[in-house]
């Protein structure tokens, strides 16, 4: 009974937990072996289909900015009238702690550091050395990081509020693949999303909970960094997660989210003040003129004419971008979640460019204030700790005053970092796997988090977690180009949904009067076929025609009328000498309808998915119109609106080469 209230679907939910666990148990069992194919598997893709990496998170960028700036920008996550569900700071909050999070903490000061000692960059002086470990860090958390998030949030929050289609990564290809994502490409979606976010937020919480133990050992709380230990943090840190996404988004991971950015805006200004303040200003000052200028090289730059950089480049940037693209379905659900409301151009540029803006911060004070340290105090003792980023950041907070307060401090944000996206983590996982069920039983939270816990603690236990990284960073080769396909089928649905709201109402309904509203509610709900159609051009167009050329030779003027066939169609051409000819004509159109349309009930049967109508057409490239609801005095009004139209263009001098009659002996 306590399992039947489950909303798993277990087309998604079976086949991931089959994936998850075999591959954990591989890790766990065979680590060696495991992580020896795994490398391999990772180095290959490195290597040889690096460019798919860099081509792919470039193509993010371009797209991003162009919607950002384009008639798109405009366009609601949700309904035209929808309102942001949560205020401007909860949202930036939220998704900031769920996109970056604890690697803020573990990166900041290992990062920097680990670019200026690297043996890549010895030969250059150390001011080069830290104005490239600056640049490369900027690199690596800026733009090129939000924008692979960015894509997915934006597609999943579109697709999810604007289409009414479930919060599924399935529902992005929804214009490619239309009711097919209910099937079993759906589901092969869904399976790989699940399993991306389980592999990233288990790496996660082991690398989190190897920081946090290495931080309560520098603080003397623990006496050493082991297993124990770890056991006792993994507990802890997944309890607080279960109770936090057990609570829901509204409260447990807004109010962590707001207390996070709180503590870690303190903990900055901390550093910021107490540190070497001037230089670190004009550090960032510099740092930030140096990525703009260098934005471009460093976005296309493979280092292929720099063979001694090649190793740096997959083990730094390549890896990088894999990471992120691993992370995307997870950071970027999570995003979509909170999202609805916000335009599209509002989205874009609060993703891309404040917590890029925020992380340029974060890096120049932490990062540059250690290599500061590095250089005129510690005299090579951090650079020389490169290697061991787990206590790195203690050890550099040890220059700063109040020191052990802070470390305490430290802890606390790298707990409450993780705590954020493991709760974020185990609410998308849920989410994935029930559908997006509106409601699901809390034991399914607890399910995820348990797993997370066991898994992790077996990985730290048998040195497995390295494989489960490496598993991770290898699904992000097919994830990007699945991304690249969201782009595709976002434009796809932008363009239609423009193309929406943007029509305006049909030619054919300007000249209507409420005389005939019942003959025209008939036309409105009834499909057309050929015969029809044929039969209305000969009847209706060829009366209305008669009548015009019989009244223009009243003016004498010589009006032809062709009958022509495949596709059936009528026109009435007046010739001239020096000018065009004046053409105007209708034509037997079909039209495919759509699926929806052949399902809907309210509607009269359709034998196959083809409509036909009367569309008119012109002497000229002018696109023309559907003419089913005009009568006869109708279409010839209409011819009369065209001729008036012609003769007013042909007196005007300045149209004299555009009007010229070589078009006639091109017709004949």
């Amino acid at each position: 009974m306590f399992l039947s209230k489950s909303t798993f679907k277990k087309g998604i939910v079976i086949p991931s937990l089959i994936f998850i666990i075999g591959i954990c148990l591989l890790s766990v069992f065979l680590p060696t072996l495991t992580v020896h194919i795994l490398d391999t598997v990772k180095e290959f893709i490195f290597i040889n289909l690096n460019w798919v990496y860099v081509w792919g998170v470039t193509l993010f960028v371009i797209f991003l900015v162009y919607l950002m700036f384009s008639k798109f920008g405009n366009i609601k996550l949700g309904s035209n009238d929808s309102k942001p569900e949560y205020s401007f700071f909860s949202w930036i909050s939220m998704l900031f702690a769920a996109g970056m999070g604890i690697g803020l903490m573990y990166f900041s000061v290992a990062e920097p550091m680990q670019h200026y000692s690297t043996e890549v960059f010895a030969t250059n002086h150390y001011i080069n050395r830290a104005k490239n470990a600056q640049l490369y860090t900027f690199f690596h958390w800026g733009i090129h990081a939000w924008a692979i998030y960015g894509v997915v949030g934006l597609a999943l929050s579109y697709f999810a509020y604007r289409y009414r289609l479930p919060l599924s990564l399935r529902s992005c290809f929804y214009p490619l693949l239309k009711n097919r994502i209910n099937g079993k490409w759906g589901n092969a979606i869904d399976v790989f999303a699940l399993c991306s976010t389980f592999f990233g937020i288990t790496t996660t919480l082991g690398f989190g909970v190897v920081q946090v133990n290495a931080g309560l050992q520098t603080l003397g709380v623990v006496p050493e960094s082991s297993f124990t230990y770890q056991i006792i943090i993994v507990g802890v840190l997944t309890l607080l997660s279960i109770i936090s996404a057990t609570s829901g988004v509204d409260k447990g991971v807004k109010i962590l989210s707001k207390i996070n950015i709180i503590t870690v805006v303190v903990l900055l200004l901390f550093v910021l003040l107490l540190g070497p303040t001037v230089y670190l200003i004009g550090s960032f000052t510099e740092g930030i003129g140096n990525y703009i200028n260098n934005f471009f090289s460093l976005t296309f730059d493979t280092h292929v004419y720099d063979e001694a950089t090649l190793p740096w480049f997959y083990s730094w940037t390549i890896l990088y971008w894999a990471w992120w693209i691993s992370w995307s379905p997870y950071v970027g659900l999570f995003i979509a979640k909170i999202s609805k409301g916000r335009t599209i151009r509002e989205f874009i540029a609060a993703v891309l460019i404040i917590p890029t803006l925020f992380n340029f911060i974060w890096m120049s004070v932490f990062g540059n204030s250690a290599i500061w340290f590095d250089i005129n105090i510690a005299k090579g003792a951090l650079s020389a700790l490169a290697d061991n980023p787990d206590a790195l950041m203690f050890k550099f907070l040890d220059y700063m005053p109040l020191s052990g307060l802070v470390n305490y401090l430290v802890i606390l944000i790298i707990i409450i970092f993780f705590v954020t996206s493991a709760d974020s983590g185990i609410f998308v996982m849920n989410s994935i796997a029930t559908k997006n069920a509106i409601k699901s039983p809390k034991w399914q939270m607890v399910f995820w988090g348990a797993l997370l816990a066991i898994l992790a603690l077996m990985l730290l236990n048998t040195g497995g977690l390295q494989a489960l990284q490496t598993m991770t960073l290898i699904t992000a080769l097919p994830f990007s180009i699945i991304m690249l396909l969201f782009c595709v089928s976002l434009v796809k649905a932008l363009m239609i949904d423009s193309s929406y709201y943007e029509r305006d109402f049909s030619v054919s309904t300007v000249p209507w009067s409420g005389e005939f509203w019942k003959d025209r509610l008939k036309q409105i709900v009834s499909f057309k076929s050929r015969e029809s159609v044929d039969q209305f051009i000969e009847t209706t167009v060829g009366i209305a025609f008669e009548e015009l050329q019989a009244e223009f030779k009243q003016n004498d003027i010589e009006a032809k009328i062709k009958l022509l066939d495949n596709p059936k169609r009528m026109e009435i051409e007046i010739r001239y000498d020096l000018v065009n000819n004046f053409i105007y004509g209708v034509k037997n159109q079909v039209k495919v309808v759509s699926d929806y349309v052949m399902e809907e009930e309210n509607l009269p049967d359709l034998p196959d998915k083809k409509t036909y109508f009367p569309k008119s057409y012109f002497g000229d490239a002018r696109e023309g119109y559907d003419v089913q609801y005009f009568t006869k005095n109708e279409l010839i009004s209409d011819v009369l609106k065209h001729y008036e139209r012609f003769l007013e263009i042909i007196s005007e001098e300045k149209n004299e080469m555009f009007i010229s009659s070589n078009a006639n002996k091109k017709m004949s």
